[in-house]
């Protein structure tokens, strides 16, 4: 499964990229506005950070401003793909833009038949909210699930891009279901490495390895 970051800041993206696990970027225009920053430079610097799918998102609610906002995006850099949302003008546009060579993340995805419908408009990405869901009291993993099902059903090439995760349970789940990715928080992609048992059996092996005197590079 591939791991995107959910973030606008360059900061933790440096440090996320730097790991080598990371292989793309998500951002939203509520990550950009708290950036503070110039929406085009942000975009060309994370662009720059990471070499794998960077979606940017247009903010137009009619086609041909999705058109015109969606070109401009992809115009920034190669590794963009234009978010778009799941409504009748967002899915013509997705369309279009894929007719045009441009990817598409299509985004709030909330039902596998809406699922099914971006598939059919070309989607390069659909983002089904999986901690949206749960908040509602329904079964965000389900979705996953659902889509996975139908999309293998078909042979549509759209890649399940899991989204608003709220914990690394979410990612495990997620995995085990068939997503292609999963965009995570920092926070939540740092919680990855971590568990007590990893932590509790380093601290033994380099508590005996000390009472051996010795170096490995002496």
């Amino acid at each position: 499964m591939d791991i995107f970051i959910d973030s606008a800041d360059v900061r933790d993206l440096r440090a996320a990229a730097a790991s080598g696990l990371v292989d793309g970027v998500t951002t939203n225009p509520s990550l950009i506005a708290r950036s503070g920053r110039d929406m085009k430079e942000a975009i060309a610097e994370i662009c720059s950070i990471v070499s794998g799918p960077v979606s940017a998102e247009a903010v137009a609610s009619d086609v041909d401003g999705m058109l015109a906002e969606g070109r401009y995006l992809a115009s920034i850099a190669e590794n963009v793909v234009v978010k778009l949302p799941l409504t009748p003008a967002g899915l013509t546009a997705c369309k279009l833009l894929v007719q045009d060579g441009i990817r598409v993340n299509v985004t709030l995805c909330f039902s596998s038949v809406q699922a099914l419908l971006a598939a059919k408009a070309g989607a390069t990405f659909i983002s089904p909210f999986i901690g949206r869901l749960d908040d509602a009291g329904l079964d965000g993993m389900e979705l996953i699930r659902e889509i996975r099902t139908i999309y293998d059903n078909y042979g549509y090439t759209t890649r399940i891009l899991a989204a608003s995760i709220r914990t690394i349970n979410h990612v495990r789940d997620a995995a085990l279901l068939g997503a292609d990715c999963a965009t995570i928080p920092p926070k939540i992609f740092n919680a990855l490495y971590s568990h007590i048992l990893t932590d509790t059996g380093l601290q033994a092996f380099l508590e005996d390895w000390r009472s051996t005197g010795q170096s490995i590079l002496k």
